[in-house]
């Protein structure tokens, strides 16, 4: 398995959107850093069940769209319902390393989706092909540490005898990239970035074991027989303790094509 390539991940998006409590305050904090005139059309990337989308609805005036972005069909169908369809809003389900949209929008954001792509390099010449020169493009993704409580419980975890044929060679479902390594990838995919940085957003979601199976592990338990899926959630949670913080540090970019 160790030449398998990564695709978008399906989700449980129903239950997503009831458990991604901190996900409501990242997308506030990164249209707190979009600049606005509110006609514009902005691309959201990884749009998941919408709550970014949501926001930045409210945000934009009568002439504005927004186009929610996401390779979960689950996760395009909860927006789609949630929110619906109209001259304002769009909602597409593609994988975010094939994006295409023209004509060139004016913006684009993403929150918590970048960290489960392999191929930053690819996704940021993505991005900024679909976007017009001077068009900012403001994300938030895990970064380098990024719950590293969970890394190191789902890491011992999964070395255990009863785990390991179904985990060996795998690298993992996640990227966590340092701003050095992402400035010059903006760069190269044709973005002046303004500031990367990284920012601790320690959180403690409830009830554990339902954000562990949902947000957090959905990627593991796609790996085990599913009468194997209840023992590993438990034993993460267990290997978690005694301070079963989710560590999160998120990647900032305030970048504009160029």
């Amino acid at each position: 398995m160790d030449d398998e390539v990564r695709q978008p991940r399906e989700w449980d998006a129903g239950s997503y959107h009831g458990l991604a409590q901190p996900h409501e305050q990242w997308a506030t904090q990164i249209l707190d850093r979009l600049p606005l005139q509110g006609d514009e059309v902005v691309l959201d990337l990884g749009c998941g069940t919408g709550r970014l989308t949501s926001q930045l609805l409210a945000r934009l005036g009568p002439e504005g769209r927004a186009v929610g972005i996401d390779g979960s069909a689950q996760m395009v169908a909860e927006a789609t319902a949630r929110l619906g369809v109209d001259a304002r809003t769009t909602f597409l389900q593609q994988d975010l390393l094939a994006l295409s949209w023209a004509p060139p929008a004016d913006a684009a954001v993403s929150s918590a989706t970048f960290h489960w792509i392999e191929d930053h390099d690819l996704l940021f010449r993505r991005v900024r092909a679909a976007l017009r020169p001077g068009a900012p493009f403001v994300a938030q993704c895990g970064g380098a540490g990024n719950v590293a409580n969970v890394v190191r419980a789902v890491t011992e975890v999964s070395a255990r005898p009863e785990y390991t044929q179904y985990f060996a060679g795998w690298p993992g479902p996640w990227n966590y990239a340092t701003p050095e390594e992402t400035t010059p990838r903006l760069v190269a995919a044709g973005f002046a970035p303004e500031r990367v940085w990284l920012e601790p957003s320690p959180q403690y979601p409830e009830p554990l074991r339902d954000f562990l199976r949902t947000v957090s592990l959905g990627s593991h338990l796609e790996r085990l027989p599913d009468e194997r899926h209840d023992a590993f959630v438990d034993a993460v949670a267990v290997a978690m303790e005694p301070d079963p913080v989710h560590d999160y540090v998120r990647l900032n970019i305030i970048a504009r094509a160029v």
